[in-house]
Protein backbone atom coordinates (compact mmCIF):
# COMPACT_ATOMS: atom_id res chain seq x y z
CA UNK A 1 0.00 0.00 0.00
CA UNK A 2 1.53 3.33 -1.08
CA UNK A 3 0.44 6.29 1.04
CA UNK A 4 -0.42 9.54 -0.69
CA UNK A 5 1.11 12.72 0.72
CA UNK A 6 -1.27 14.99 2.61
CA UNK A 7 -3.28 16.91 0.04
CA UNK A 8 -6.91 17.63 -0.63
CA UNK A 9 -8.78 14.54 -1.85
CA UNK A 10 -12.33 15.29 -2.93
CA UNK A 11 -12.92 12.27 -5.14
CA UNK A 12 -16.55 11.62 -4.29
CA UNK A 13 -17.61 15.17 -5.15
CA UNK A 14 -15.62 15.06 -8.38
CA UNK A 15 -17.26 11.92 -9.79
CA UNK A 16 -20.14 13.81 -11.41
CA UNK A 17 -17.74 16.22 -13.03
CA UNK A 18 -15.73 13.38 -14.54
CA UNK A 19 -18.83 11.77 -16.02
CA UNK A 20 -19.96 15.09 -17.50
CA UNK A 21 -16.82 15.81 -19.49
CA UNK A 22 -15.90 12.35 -20.80
CA UNK A 23 -17.25 10.46 -23.76
CA UNK A 24 -16.31 12.76 -26.65
CA UNK A 25 -14.21 10.97 -29.24
CA UNK A 26 -13.09 8.28 -26.83
CA UNK A 27 -12.69 4.51 -26.69
CA UNK A 28 -14.71 1.98 -24.70
CA UNK A 29 -14.12 -1.28 -22.84
CA UNK A 30 -13.48 -2.58 -19.35
CA UNK A 31 -10.70 -3.70 -17.05
CA UNK A 32 -9.80 -4.78 -13.55
CA UNK A 33 -9.28 -2.34 -10.72
CA UNK A 34 -6.12 -3.43 -8.92
CA UNK A 35 -3.27 -0.94 -8.91
CA UNK A 36 -1.15 -2.81 -6.34
CA UNK A 37 2.39 -3.76 -7.28
CA UNK A 38 5.80 -4.41 -5.72
CA UNK A 39 8.77 -2.05 -5.95
CA UNK A 40 9.88 -3.61 -9.25
CA UNK A 41 6.44 -3.36 -10.84
CA UNK A 42 4.89 -0.11 -12.04
CA UNK A 43 1.18 0.10 -12.75
CA UNK A 44 -0.27 1.86 -15.78
CA UNK A 45 -3.96 2.57 -16.28
CA UNK A 46 -5.09 3.61 -19.75
CA UNK A 47 -8.32 4.09 -21.77
CA UNK A 48 -7.31 1.78 -24.65
CA UNK A 49 -9.03 -1.58 -24.03
CA UNK A 50 -9.11 -2.11 -27.78
CA UNK A 51 -5.38 -2.86 -27.60
CA UNK A 52 -4.68 -6.34 -26.23
CA UNK A 53 -1.51 -7.87 -24.85
CA UNK A 54 0.01 -8.47 -28.27
CA UNK A 55 -0.70 -4.96 -29.59
CA UNK A 56 1.95 -2.42 -30.50
CA UNK A 57 0.76 -0.25 -27.59
CA UNK A 58 1.15 -3.05 -25.02
CA UNK A 59 4.57 -3.92 -26.42
CA UNK A 60 5.63 -0.27 -26.18
CA UNK A 61 4.65 -0.15 -22.51
CA UNK A 62 6.65 -3.30 -21.83
CA UNK A 63 9.64 -1.96 -23.78
CA UNK A 64 9.60 1.30 -21.81
CA UNK A 65 9.41 -0.71 -18.60
CA UNK A 66 12.40 -2.81 -19.62
CA UNK A 67 14.35 0.33 -20.49
CA UNK A 68 13.58 1.73 -17.02
CA UNK A 69 14.45 -1.57 -15.34
CA UNK A 70 10.94 -2.43 -14.12
CA UNK A 71 7.97 -4.55 -15.07
CA UNK A 72 4.71 -2.98 -16.26
CA UNK A 73 1.32 -4.03 -14.96
CA UNK A 74 -1.23 -2.52 -17.31
CA UNK A 75 -5.00 -2.22 -16.86
CA UNK A 76 -7.30 -0.79 -19.56
CA UNK A 77 -10.66 0.86 -18.80
CA UNK A 78 -13.53 2.60 -20.47
CA UNK A 79 -12.74 6.34 -20.41
CA UNK A 80 -15.30 7.42 -17.79
CA UNK A 81 -14.76 4.26 -15.76
CA UNK A 82 -11.03 4.93 -15.69
CA UNK A 83 -11.50 8.41 -14.27
CA UNK A 84 -13.88 7.25 -11.58
CA UNK A 85 -11.60 4.36 -10.62
CA UNK A 86 -8.66 6.79 -10.39
CA UNK A 87 -10.59 9.00 -7.95
CA UNK A 88 -11.63 6.06 -5.81
CA UNK A 89 -8.13 4.56 -5.84
CA UNK A 90 -6.76 7.87 -4.59
CA UNK A 91 -9.20 7.79 -1.70
CA UNK A 92 -7.95 4.29 -0.88
CA UNK A 93 -4.26 5.33 -1.10
CA UNK A 94 -3.81 2.89 -3.98
CA UNK A 95 -3.16 5.00 -7.08
CA UNK A 96 -1.51 3.72 -10.24
CA UNK A 97 1.98 4.97 -11.06
CA UNK A 98 0.96 6.26 -14.48
CA UNK A 99 -2.53 7.36 -15.42
CA UNK A 100 -3.50 8.13 -19.01
CA UNK A 101 -6.75 10.10 -19.04
CA UNK A 102 -8.95 12.18 -21.35
CA UNK A 103 -7.64 15.75 -21.29
CA UNK A 104 -10.76 17.50 -19.83
CA UNK A 105 -10.54 15.23 -16.78
CA UNK A 106 -7.02 16.33 -15.85
CA UNK A 107 -8.18 19.47 -14.03
CA UNK A 108 -10.79 17.48 -12.09
CA UNK A 109 -8.22 14.94 -10.91
CA UNK A 110 -5.76 17.73 -10.15
CA UNK A 111 -8.29 19.66 -8.06
CA UNK A 112 -9.14 16.45 -6.21
CA UNK A 113 -5.46 16.10 -5.25
CA UNK A 114 -4.90 12.94 -7.26
CA UNK A 115 -2.10 14.15 -9.57
CA UNK A 116 1.40 15.52 -9.14
CA UNK A 117 2.57 18.61 -10.99
CA UNK A 118 5.42 18.57 -13.46
CA UNK A 119 7.39 20.60 -10.90
CA UNK A 120 6.96 17.74 -8.44
CA UNK A 121 7.69 14.87 -10.82
CA UNK A 122 10.28 16.82 -12.89
CA UNK A 123 8.65 15.92 -16.21
CA UNK A 124 9.97 17.97 -19.15
CA UNK A 125 7.16 19.42 -21.31
CA UNK A 126 9.23 22.09 -23.08
CA UNK A 127 8.71 20.68 -26.59
CA UNK A 128 4.92 20.33 -26.33
CA UNK A 129 2.76 22.83 -28.23
CA UNK A 130 1.48 25.39 -25.72
CA UNK A 131 -2.16 25.24 -26.86
CA UNK A 132 -2.26 21.47 -26.28
CA UNK A 133 -0.41 21.58 -22.97
CA UNK A 134 -2.93 24.15 -21.70
CA UNK A 135 -5.59 21.44 -21.45
CA UNK A 136 -3.56 19.91 -18.62
CA UNK A 137 -2.97 23.14 -16.72
CA UNK A 138 -4.90 24.41 -13.74
CA UNK A 139 -4.16 27.18 -11.26
CA UNK A 140 -0.92 28.01 -13.00
CA UNK A 141 0.42 24.45 -12.67
CA UNK A 142 0.91 21.70 -15.26
CA UNK A 143 -0.23 18.13 -14.67
CA UNK A 144 1.21 15.64 -17.16
CA UNK A 145 1.80 15.81 -20.89
CA UNK A 146 -0.39 15.02 -23.94
CA UNK A 147 0.22 11.77 -25.75
CA UNK A 148 -1.54 13.11 -28.83
CA UNK A 149 -4.52 15.16 -29.93
CA UNK A 150 -7.54 14.92 -32.16
CA UNK A 151 -9.93 17.67 -33.08
CA UNK A 152 -12.69 18.66 -35.50
CA UNK A 153 -12.58 19.84 -39.09
CA UNK A 154 -14.84 19.80 -42.15
CA UNK A 155 -14.79 16.76 -44.39
CA UNK A 156 -16.10 17.55 -47.85
CA UNK A 157 -17.33 15.49 -50.80
CA UNK A 158 -15.44 16.69 -53.88
CA UNK A 159 -18.01 15.34 -56.36
CA UNK A 160 -20.95 17.08 -54.65
CA UNK A 161 -19.10 20.39 -54.60
CA UNK A 162 -17.91 20.07 -58.19
CA UNK A 163 -21.41 19.31 -59.47
CA UNK A 164 -22.71 22.36 -57.57
CA UNK A 165 -20.02 24.58 -59.08
CA UNK A 166 -18.27 25.21 -55.75
CA UNK A 167 -14.53 25.81 -55.66
CA UNK A 168 -13.37 24.66 -52.23
CA UNK A 169 -10.60 27.28 -52.22
CA UNK A 170 -13.32 29.94 -52.11
CA UNK A 171 -14.50 28.72 -48.68
CA UNK A 172 -12.59 30.94 -46.29
CA UNK A 173 -15.13 32.23 -43.74
CA UNK A 174 -18.77 31.84 -42.69
CA UNK A 175 -20.14 33.94 -45.55
CA UNK A 176 -18.37 31.95 -48.25
CA UNK A 177 -19.23 28.64 -46.56
CA UNK A 178 -22.91 29.58 -46.45
CA UNK A 179 -22.73 30.61 -50.11
CA UNK A 180 -21.32 27.17 -50.93
CA UNK A 181 -24.15 25.48 -49.02
CA UNK A 182 -26.68 27.55 -50.97
CA UNK A 183 -25.21 26.36 -54.28
CA UNK A 184 -25.22 22.74 -53.14
CA UNK A 185 -28.86 22.94 -52.05
CA UNK A 186 -29.82 24.56 -55.34
CA UNK A 187 -28.11 21.69 -57.19
CA UNK A 188 -30.34 19.18 -55.42
CA UNK A 189 -27.87 17.88 -52.87
CA UNK A 190 -27.54 18.39 -49.12
CA UNK A 191 -25.32 20.94 -47.44
CA UNK A 192 -23.77 20.12 -44.07
CA UNK A 193 -24.33 17.72 -41.21
CA UNK A 194 -23.05 17.84 -37.65
CA UNK A 195 -23.95 16.82 -34.10
CA UNK A 196 -26.03 19.21 -31.98
CA UNK A 197 -27.31 16.59 -29.54
CA UNK A 198 -28.01 17.66 -25.96
CA UNK A 199 -24.83 16.18 -24.50
CA UNK A 200 -21.12 17.04 -24.36
CA UNK A 201 -20.90 15.93 -28.01
CA UNK A 202 -23.20 18.81 -28.95
CA UNK A 203 -21.07 21.34 -27.09
CA UNK A 204 -17.91 19.80 -28.54
CA UNK A 205 -19.18 20.33 -32.09
CA UNK A 206 -20.54 23.82 -31.45
CA UNK A 207 -17.36 25.15 -29.88
CA UNK A 208 -15.44 25.80 -33.15
CA UNK A 209 -18.25 28.08 -34.32
CA UNK A 210 -18.61 29.61 -30.85
CA UNK A 211 -14.88 30.33 -30.55
CA UNK A 212 -14.67 31.17 -34.25
CA UNK A 213 -17.11 34.04 -33.62
CA UNK A 214 -14.78 35.50 -31.01
CA UNK A 215 -16.97 34.40 -28.10
CA UNK A 216 -15.59 33.17 -24.77
CA UNK A 217 -16.97 30.52 -22.41
CA UNK A 218 -17.14 33.03 -19.57
CA UNK A 219 -19.70 35.11 -21.47
CA UNK A 220 -22.20 32.80 -23.14
CA UNK A 221 -24.65 35.62 -23.87
CA UNK A 222 -22.28 37.79 -25.91
CA UNK A 223 -23.22 39.15 -29.31
CA UNK A 224 -20.56 36.94 -30.89
CA UNK A 225 -22.02 33.83 -29.26
CA UNK A 226 -25.48 34.73 -30.59
CA UNK A 227 -23.98 35.11 -34.08
CA UNK A 228 -22.57 31.58 -33.90
CA UNK A 229 -25.84 30.03 -32.76
CA UNK A 230 -27.76 32.07 -35.34
CA UNK A 231 -25.51 30.62 -38.05
CA UNK A 232 -26.55 27.08 -37.17
CA UNK A 233 -30.22 28.06 -36.81
CA UNK A 234 -30.21 29.80 -40.19
CA UNK A 235 -28.73 26.72 -41.83
CA UNK A 236 -31.57 24.59 -40.48
CA UNK A 237 -34.25 27.08 -41.49
CA UNK A 238 -32.89 27.33 -45.04
CA UNK A 239 -32.48 23.56 -45.40
CA UNK A 240 -28.69 23.69 -45.61
CA UNK A 241 -28.47 21.38 -42.57
CA UNK A 242 -31.00 18.67 -41.67
CA UNK A 243 -33.28 18.86 -38.63
CA UNK A 244 -31.75 15.54 -37.57
CA UNK A 245 -28.69 17.39 -36.24
CA UNK A 246 -30.66 18.12 -33.05
CA UNK A 247 -30.50 14.41 -32.19
CA UNK A 248 -27.35 13.48 -34.10
CA UNK A 249 -24.37 12.04 -32.35
CA UNK A 250 -21.02 12.34 -34.07
CA UNK A 251 -21.55 8.76 -35.29
CA UNK A 252 -25.00 9.30 -36.79
CA UNK A 253 -24.01 12.57 -38.43
CA UNK A 254 -21.07 10.73 -39.96
CA UNK A 255 -23.43 8.08 -41.32
CA UNK A 256 -25.39 10.85 -43.05
CA UNK A 257 -22.23 12.16 -44.70
CA UNK A 258 -21.14 8.65 -45.68
CA UNK A 259 -24.34 8.34 -47.74
CA UNK A 260 -22.66 10.54 -50.35
CA UNK A 261 -25.46 13.14 -50.45
CA UNK A 262 -23.83 15.81 -48.28
CA UNK A 263 -21.23 18.38 -49.25
CA UNK A 264 -19.76 18.82 -45.75
CA UNK A 265 -19.61 17.07 -42.40
CA UNK A 266 -18.10 18.34 -39.19
CA UNK A 267 -16.24 15.47 -37.61
CA UNK A 268 -12.87 14.36 -36.31
CA UNK A 269 -9.64 12.60 -37.08
CA UNK A 270 -11.17 9.37 -35.76
CA UNK A 271 -13.21 9.10 -38.98
CA UNK A 272 -10.17 8.93 -41.27
CA UNK A 273 -10.37 5.16 -41.65
CA UNK A 274 -14.12 5.34 -42.34
CA UNK A 275 -13.92 8.08 -44.94
CA UNK A 276 -11.44 6.03 -46.92
CA UNK A 277 -14.10 3.32 -47.14
CA UNK A 278 -16.90 5.72 -48.13
CA UNK A 279 -16.43 5.26 -51.86
CA UNK A 280 -16.13 8.92 -52.90
CA UNK A 281 -13.35 11.43 -53.25
CA UNK A 282 -13.03 13.65 -50.20
CA UNK A 283 -11.01 16.47 -48.74
CA UNK A 284 -10.54 18.07 -45.31
CA UNK A 285 -10.82 21.75 -44.46
CA UNK A 286 -10.11 23.35 -41.07
CA UNK A 287 -13.31 24.95 -39.73
CA UNK A 288 -13.24 28.61 -40.76
CA UNK A 289 -13.67 31.43 -38.27
CA UNK A 290 -16.36 34.05 -38.85
CA UNK A 291 -14.04 36.59 -40.46
CA UNK A 292 -11.61 34.06 -41.95
CA UNK A 293 -8.69 32.00 -40.81
CA UNK A 294 -8.93 28.77 -38.82
CA UNK A 295 -11.32 28.66 -35.89
CA UNK A 296 -10.13 27.10 -32.64
CA UNK A 297 -11.66 23.64 -32.34
CA UNK A 298 -11.68 21.72 -29.06
CA UNK A 299 -8.97 19.16 -28.48
CA UNK A 300 -9.59 15.53 -27.74
CA UNK A 301 -6.91 13.07 -26.71
CA UNK A 302 -5.26 11.95 -23.52
CA UNK A 303 -2.63 13.15 -21.07
CA UNK A 304 -0.03 10.92 -19.45
CA UNK A 305 -0.05 11.88 -15.77
CA UNK A 306 1.74 10.80 -12.60
CA UNK A 307 -0.57 10.31 -9.60
CA UNK A 308 0.63 11.25 -6.12
CA UNK A 309 2.54 8.54 -4.23
CA UNK A 310 3.59 8.32 -0.60
CA UNK A 311 6.96 7.01 -1.78
CA UNK A 312 8.09 10.02 -3.81
CA UNK A 313 11.16 8.08 -4.91
CA UNK A 314 8.92 6.29 -7.41
CA UNK A 315 8.59 9.50 -9.43
CA UNK A 316 12.08 9.04 -10.91
CA UNK A 317 11.09 5.82 -12.63
CA UNK A 318 7.63 7.14 -13.48
CA UNK A 319 9.29 10.09 -15.21
CA UNK A 320 11.46 7.69 -17.22
CA UNK A 321 8.35 5.79 -18.31
CA UNK A 322 6.50 8.95 -19.38
CA UNK A 323 9.57 10.25 -21.23
CA UNK A 324 9.86 6.95 -23.08
CA UNK A 325 6.18 6.84 -24.05
CA UNK A 326 6.26 10.43 -25.31
CA UNK A 327 9.65 10.38 -27.04
CA UNK A 328 9.65 11.53 -30.67
CA UNK A 329 10.15 8.02 -32.02
CA UNK A 330 7.41 6.44 -29.92
CA UNK A 331 4.94 9.30 -30.36
CA UNK A 332 5.10 8.94 -34.11
CA UNK A 333 4.16 5.27 -33.94
CA UNK A 334 1.58 5.61 -31.16
CA UNK A 335 -0.22 8.60 -32.68
CA UNK A 336 -0.47 6.79 -36.01
CA UNK A 337 -2.14 3.89 -34.19
CA UNK A 338 -4.55 6.20 -32.36
CA UNK A 339 -5.23 8.46 -35.40
CA UNK A 340 -3.89 11.38 -33.36
CA UNK A 341 -1.86 14.39 -34.32
CA UNK A 342 1.34 14.53 -32.28
CA UNK A 343 1.69 17.21 -29.59
CA UNK A 344 5.11 18.40 -30.78
CA UNK A 345 6.15 20.22 -33.93
CA UNK A 346 8.97 17.77 -34.63
CA UNK A 347 6.68 14.75 -34.78
CA UNK A 348 3.93 16.67 -36.59
CA UNK A 349 6.44 17.38 -39.37
CA UNK A 350 7.25 13.67 -39.57
CA UNK A 351 3.56 12.81 -39.80
CA UNK A 352 2.95 15.23 -42.67
CA UNK A 353 6.12 14.06 -44.46
CA UNK A 354 4.80 10.50 -44.31
CA UNK A 355 1.21 11.46 -45.22
CA UNK A 356 0.53 14.83 -46.83
CA UNK A 357 -3.19 14.29 -46.24
CA UNK A 358 -2.64 14.98 -42.55
CA UNK A 359 -1.67 18.61 -43.20
CA UNK A 360 -5.21 20.02 -42.68
CA UNK A 361 -5.46 18.10 -39.41
CA UNK A 362 -2.11 19.38 -38.18
CA UNK A 363 -3.26 22.92 -39.04
CA UNK A 364 -6.53 22.33 -37.16
CA UNK A 365 -4.70 21.00 -34.10
CA UNK A 366 -2.31 23.95 -34.10
CA UNK A 367 -5.35 26.26 -33.89
CA UNK A 368 -7.18 24.02 -31.39
CA UNK A 369 -7.97 24.77 -27.78
CA UNK A 370 -8.59 22.69 -24.66
CA UNK A 371 -12.10 22.79 -23.29
CA UNK A 372 -10.78 23.46 -19.80
CA UNK A 373 -8.19 26.02 -20.98
CA UNK A 374 -8.28 29.65 -19.83
CA UNK A 375 -8.15 28.22 -16.31
CA UNK A 376 -11.78 27.08 -16.50
CA UNK A 377 -10.90 23.71 -15.02
CA UNK A 378 -13.84 22.13 -13.24
CA UNK A 379 -16.10 25.05 -14.18
CA UNK A 380 -16.25 23.73 -17.74
CA UNK A 381 -18.83 20.91 -17.29
CA UNK A 382 -21.47 23.32 -15.94
CA UNK A 383 -20.78 25.82 -18.72
CA UNK A 384 -20.91 23.07 -21.34
CA UNK A 385 -24.25 21.76 -20.06
CA UNK A 386 -25.84 25.19 -20.34
CA UNK A 387 -24.30 25.67 -23.78
CA UNK A 388 -25.75 22.48 -25.23
CA UNK A 389 -29.12 23.31 -23.67
CA UNK A 390 -29.03 26.70 -25.40
CA UNK A 391 -28.17 25.08 -28.73
CA UNK A 392 -31.05 22.64 -28.36
CA UNK A 393 -33.48 25.39 -27.40
CA UNK A 394 -32.54 27.62 -30.32
CA UNK A 395 -32.44 24.92 -32.99
CA UNK A 396 -35.77 23.47 -31.89
CA UNK A 397 -37.37 26.92 -32.12
CA UNK A 398 -38.21 27.09 -28.41
CA UNK A 399 -36.20 30.30 -27.99
CA UNK A 400 -34.24 32.75 -30.08
CA UNK A 401 -30.45 32.26 -30.04
CA UNK A 402 -30.07 35.45 -28.00
CA UNK A 403 -32.66 34.45 -25.39
CA UNK A 404 -31.36 30.87 -25.16
CA UNK A 405 -27.84 32.06 -24.51
CA UNK A 406 -28.98 34.68 -22.00
CA UNK A 407 -30.75 31.92 -20.06
CA UNK A 408 -27.60 29.79 -20.26
CA UNK A 409 -25.40 32.56 -18.88
CA UNK A 410 -27.84 33.20 -16.05
CA UNK A 411 -27.84 29.50 -15.15
CA UNK A 412 -24.04 29.35 -15.11
CA UNK A 413 -23.86 32.28 -12.70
Amino acid sequence: MRRIPRRRLTATVALSTVVAVTGTACSSGSGSTSAEGDSGTYTVWDPYPQFGKGSAWAKLLDACGTKAGVKIKRTAFDTSDLSNKALLAAQQDNSADLLIVDNPVVSTLAEAGVLTTTDENKLDTSTVDANLLAAGQSGGKTYGTPIGANTLALYYNKDVLQNAGVDITSVKDWKSLTAALEKVEAAGKKGITFSAIGTEEGSFQFLPWFWGSGATLTELDSEQAADALSLWKDWLEKGYAPNSVINNTQTTSWQEFASGDYAFAENGTWQLANVQKAGFDYGVLPIPASAGGNAAAPTGGEFVTVPAQGDTGRYTTSRKLVSCLTSSENLNTTDATLSYVAPTGEVQDKQVAANAGLKPWVDAVKAAKGRTSDDLGTKYPRISEQLWKAVQSALSGAQSPKDALAKAQSAVK
